[in-house]
């Protein structure tokens, strides 16, 4: 029975990642091939129907819909239904001036992607300079209550896979979970085995720089290995 559906409301994003995007883009598809709100609700009810109980919205970047605010208050309606959960992933870019109206509105949970803590290192990845939007976005995320927070960070050997010790750190100074998560091939993204850093050797890493690794239990279908590393930090692998 599956009861998790992922939702990708936009191709458009505010980075251009180069893992992920070209730097002029993608293709848009046209809009009559798009799913308007209406539509949108209509098929997740019908999920809900069938059991799901969890809907994450995806992009693209979810934040560029002006309509975002509305999407989560139609799918709060689905809750008498069945639906329990409702959860965003996010650069972070816009979000901190929207967050209140999309709690309000019925959003459950959040994952905010940052793969540096590093600002011209963030320019030089994303082709962008808003890496304080993005902490300030974490921070303002914390402050309404969505904790632990799970950041989730594509690590790129040769780019930033020196940063790994830095994020445990951050991690033992806020509630949250940094997600590392190993650099994965699809169609046009330049993937090559050197930047691949398997899960063991970050461990590996982070057990030589002194920071625990203790297991956590979690879901028995969660996609990710926890592990406590002190002082209240989580770091979680995704391979």
């Amino acid at each position: 029975r599956h009861t998790y559906l992922r939702l990708s409301l936009t191709e458009r994003c505010s980075l251009r990642c180069g893992y992920c995007m070209p730097a002029d883009g993608v293709k848009l598809s046209p809009a009559q091939r798009l799913l308007t709100l209406p539509e949108l609700l209509s098929l997740a009810k019908v999920f809900v129907l069938a059991g799901v109980t969890k809907i994450r919205l995806t992009g693209g970047e979810p934040t560029v819909r002006a309509d975002l605010e509305e999407v989560i208050s139609g799918l709060s309606e689905l809750r008498p239904m069945g639906l329990e959960h409702i959860a965003l992933t996010s650069n972070g870019v816009a979000l901190s001036r929207r967050l209140q109206r999309l709690q309000a509105a019925g959003l459950d949970s959040l994952n905010i992607s940052l793969d540096t803590l590093d600002r011209h290192r963030f320019e030089r990845m994303c082709r962008r300079d808003a890496l304080p939007k993005v902490l300030g976005a974490i921070d303002a995320a914390i402050e309404l209550g969505y904790t632990p927070l799970k950041i989730n960070t594509v690590v790129l050997g040769g780019v930033n896979d020196d940063e790994v010790t830095s994020f445990a750190a951050f991690a033992q100074t806020r509630p949250v979970d940094v997600r590392f998560i190993e650099y994965m091939p699809f169609g046009g993204n330049g993937w090559s085995e050197a930047k691949l850093v398997p899960a063991a050797e970050l461990r590996r890493r982070l057990l030589d720089s002194g920071y625990p690794l203790r297991p956590v239990v979690t879901h028995e279908n969660d996609t990710a290995r926890s592990f406590d590393i002190g002082k209240g930090g989580r770091l979680s692998f995704i391979s």
